[in-house]
């Protein structure tokens, strides 16, 4: 334990003398150093974290939480599965899809596409609410209409508008394992923007009775899928499907798109380790304050030593120093960071006004605003590793403190 009289003399070093100004501004500085780092930790961390809960929203805009399969790849009895699927805990919706890739075509123009055949009616109480639709509607999806509705960037590179006729091209497989190609006439009625360059350049939706006649299905549909209440819930809830209903297999979000949650939390974790030198270098410039303040006050150490005062107070007297120092610095830190993550969205095009530029400007990016997420675990964390590593950066001045002989530091005074 700390008893008073080391506390005090302890935070009596950390007011400067004249002759001790440089040793002060180093303090200062390490101060500074330590809440840049941590403000500057907390602020990238919420940003990155608002960028994978904005990428997470757009993966998922166009595309369901989870979904479910027959063990061929193929559901016939697909409206008791969804009905099974719904009564699962924690889902909100579940409607089938017909899923196949081929080839469409516009006059001379030909690009890979990704066909989704959809019931419209399931697919408002699925996703409807959250599919951006610039043109048209999902009731024009109806079957046999042969309507078709495409993604923005898709329908610009193929240079069609509204009421333009477009050919899928797609391999069905025949009896004796062989391809053929199925050639089909479809009339465009809508674009979409989901705001992702995989969803808008290459998926397309279909009714789901066109899309079963293009490739023979009948009835059948290739998956149902399901959207949670909570999508951090989609893994657990798919498991329990896969578990209750037996011979289906399940898969989610997490899975689906794993690749890109991958290079997020590497990016997400290069960061903070670049950020931590701030931290490290301001700790080591505690270390140098605090050895220059051993320097300075050998004899006020000796005195303290004669006075009664053991090794271990001495050490307790310049850990109280250090300590001060870093644990400061790491409050002005957390307070700072915490105010400028919450406020990111509003700071932001303020600086873009002011310096008039566009950090994220639309005709590149697909986000043109920097988003923010403030996660208290990350602020925790942070504020605690900080806490760590200064109070670490104390140990070495305080036992050099320590070492100090009263007889050698008093001999010539």
């Amino acid at each position: 334990m700390i008893n008073p009289v080391e506390l005090f003399v302890g935070l009596r070093y950390l007011r400067a003398k004249r002759r001790t100004r440089f040793v002060s501004f180093i303090t200062l500085i390490s101060l500074l150093g330590i809440a840049l780092g941590v403000a500057a930790l907390i602020v990238i961390l919420s940003v990155m974290n608002g960028f994978e809960g904005e990428l997470r929203s757009r993966l998922l805009s166009m595309s369901a939480h989870g979904l479910v399969t027959g063990p061929d790849g193929v559901t016939d009895d697909w409206r008791q599965l969804v009905e099974d699927t719904e009564v699962e805990e924690g889902v909100a919706a579940a409607a089938p899809v017909v899923q196949f890739e081929g080839m469409i075509q516009s006059g001379r123009d030909l690009q890979a596409v990704l066909v989704h055949g959809i019931y419209p009616d399931y697919e408002e109480r699925l996703s409807g609410e959250v599919i951006n639709l610039l043109d048209g509607d999902l009731s024009n999806l109806q079957v046999g209409s042969r309507g078709i509705i495409l993604g923005r960037v898709l329908a610009y590179d193929l240079g069609v508008r509204i009421g333009d006729g477009v050919v899928l091209l797609i391999p069905r497989p025949v009896g004796d394992g062989t391809m053929e190609p199925v050639l089909k006439r479809f009339i465009m009625r809508g674009v979409f923007e989901a705001g992702l360059q995989d969803h808008d350049s290459i998926l397309a939706l279909v009714n789901a009775h066109d899309a079963a006649d293009i490739l023979g299905l009948g009835d059948e549909v290739s998956a149902v899928r399901f959207r949670a209440h909570d999508v951090m819930a989609a893994p657990a809830i798919a498991e329990r499907l896969r578990m209750r209903l037996g011979d289906v297999h399940t898969s989610d979000w997490t899975i689906e798109n794993a690749s890109y949650f991958r290079a997020i939390k590497l990016e997400k974790t290069m960061m903070s380790l670049i950020l931590s030198l701030i931290i490290g270098v301001a700790a080591f410039n505690i270390v140098a304050s605090l050895v220059m303040v051993v320097t300075d006050k050998t004899n006020d150490i000796a005195i303290l030593r004669t006075l009664g005062m053991g090794p271990n107070g001495v050490v307790r007297v310049f850990f109280v120093q250090g300590a001060v120092i870093g644990w400061a610095g790491v409050f002005v830190g957390v307070l700072l960071g915490v105010v400028l993550a919450v406020n990111v969205p509003v700071i932001v095009p303020v600086l873009e006004q002011l310096f008039g530029f566009q950090i994220m400007p639309g005709d590149v990016y697909y986000v043109t605003k920097i988003p923010s997420e403030l996660e208290w675990a990350d602020v925790t964390t942070i504020a605690i590793a900080a806490f760590v590593l200064t109070s670490l950066a104390t140990l070495y001045p305080a036992r050099r403190a320590a070492l100090v002989n009263p007889a050698l530091a008093l001999r010539y005074e």
